[in-house]
C-alpha cells in the first residue's frame, strides 16, 4: 500500500510500504479521508516527542472495512466506518469506569513515544481493534466523518460541566476545536455565546456557526468587552487555546461560581490566579481528549446542527501531502484544516 511515512522530521515521504493484516478482533480498513490534527503538525518538527521516525501520522479518519479478522462479530467487509483515535485495554480502573481516554495503557494512533509505536491514517489502510468502530450515517459523507474525531473532543469539553439553555458562555480561542466546541455548546441552547480571537477571519466564522458576539483578543479592553456583553461575566468559559494570557482571560471572564473548562495546553505551564478562582469560588476543569462520545457527535452532523464543511481549506490527494504539510507548518495564510484523500474514489 502507499503511505505518507516520516523517516525525519518536516519531510513526509509518499511511499510503498507493507500492507497491515486484522489480527483477532480488529478490523483492516481502506482508508478514504483523513484530516491533518494540530497535534501532527507539532510532531512534524519532532518538538513534541510524540513522532519519532519512522512513523505513519495520522489519527482523523475513516473508510470501509476491508477484511476482519478472527473474532469480529458487529461489522462486515463494506461497512462504512469512523474510529476513536485512542485504542484503550478496557481493563484499567480507568476503562472501567468509562474515562477511556485516561486509560493506563492507552495508545493513540499515529504516535510513536518512548512506550509504543502505533501507526496511524496517512496511509491507504489501517487495522484497528473492532471496538473502537462506530458506523457512519448514510447522509455523512467520508471526508465529514474524518472530523468526528477532533468534534469528539469539543464535544467532551463541552460537557466536562453542565451547561444548557438560559446560560452564557465564551470560548477562547476558535481554531478547529474552539469552532467546534462553539457549536457544540449552541447545540444546548445557550442565551449567549462568545468567541474570542486574535483572528477576524475566525470571528466571522465563529459568527456564521452560532456566536453572537465576537472580541479580538489583540483590543487592550478585550476583557472588558466580554464582561460588558455578558453583564459582568458568563457562565461557563472553555478556553481552547491555553497560554497564560487565554488561561487568565477565561478565569477572570466568569462571574461569581462561574465554572473553567481548560481544553487547550499550549504551554506546559502558566502563570495562574489563584486568588481570583479561591475569592470567587470558581470550578475548574481539565478536559482530556474524549471518551466514547462518538456517536453524540455523527448525530450532530447528520441532523445539521454541527456544520464542519467550512471549517476545511484543503482537500489533497495523499501524494500531495508532504508539500501541504509544509504549507500548514509554515502558516501560509488560508490554511486551517485540511484532509488527506486516502482514496481518490472517495466521497
Amino acid at each position: 500500500m502507499k503511505a505518507l511515512v516520516m523517516h525525519k522530521y518536516k519531510e513526509l515521504t509518499y511511499e510503498e510500504v507493507e500492507r497491515p493484516e486484522p489480527k483477532a478482533g480488529e478490523v483492516l480498513i481502506r482508508l478514504k479521508a483523513c484530516s491533518v490534527c494540530g497535534s501532527d503538525v507539532h510532531g512534524f518538527d519532532g518538538s513534541t516527542g510524540r513522532r519519532k521516525p519512522p512513523i505513519i501520522m495520522g489519527h482523523e479518519a475513516s473508510g470501509v472495512i476491508a477484511a476482519c479478522g478472527e473474532g469480529v462479530k458487529d461489522h462486515a467487509v463494506g461497512d462504512r466506518v469512523t474510529f476513536d483515535s485512542t485504542v484503550y485495554c478496557n481493563k484499567c480502573d480507568m476503562c472501567r469506569k468509562g474515562m477511556v481516554n485516561l486509560c493506563a495503557n492507552r495508545q493513540v494512533l499515529g504516535v510513536s513515544c518512548d512506550e509504543y509505536r502505533r501507526h496511524g491514517c496517512f496511509a491507504e489502510y489501517v487495522t484497528v481493534p473492532e471496538y473502537i468502530l462506530y458506523d457512519i450515517p448514510d447522509n455523512v459523507t467520508y471526508v465529514q466523518a474524518a472530523m468526528i474525531e477532533p468534534l469528539s473532543v469539543a464535544y467532551h469539553a463541552a460537557t466536562r460541566t453542565k451547561i444548557g439553555p438560559g446560560d452564557t458562555a465564551v470560548v477562547i480561542g476558535v481554531g478547529t476545536i474552539g469552532l467546534l466546541t462553539l457549536q457544540v455548546v449552541k447545540s444546548f441552547g445557550v442565551k449567549q455565546l462568545i468567541a474570542v480571537d486574535i483572528d477576524d477571519k475566525r470571528l466571522e466564522l465563529a459568527r456564521q456557526n452560532g456566536a453572537t458576539d465576537c472580541v479580538n483578543s489583540r483590543d487592550a479592553d478585550a476583557l472588558e468587552q466580554i464582561l460588558k456583553v455578558s453583564d459582568g461575566g458568563v457562565d461557563v468559559a472553555l478556553d481552547a487555546t491555553g497560554i497564560d494570557a487565554t488561561v487568565n482571560m477565561a478565569i477572570r471572564s466568569v462571574h461569581l461560581n462561574g465554572k473553567v473548562v481548560l481544553i487547550g495546553n499550549l504551554a506546559p505551564k502558566v502563570d495562574f490566579p489563584l486568588q481570583i478562582a479561591v475569592t470567587r469560588q470558581l470550578s475548574l476543569f481539565g478536559s482530556c481528549a474524549s471518551a466514547g462520545e462518538y456517536p453524540a457527535c455523527l448525530d450532530l452532523i447528520s441532523s445539521g446542527k454541527v456544520e464542519v464543511d467550512s471549517m476545511i481549506s484543503k482537500k489533497i490527494p495523499l501524494a500531495e501531502g508532504n508539500l501541504w504539510m509544509n504549507k500548514i507548518y509554515n502558516r501560509e495564510d488560508g490554511l486551517t484544516k485540511i484532509v488527506f484523500l486516502c482514496d481518490e474514489n472517495q466521497d
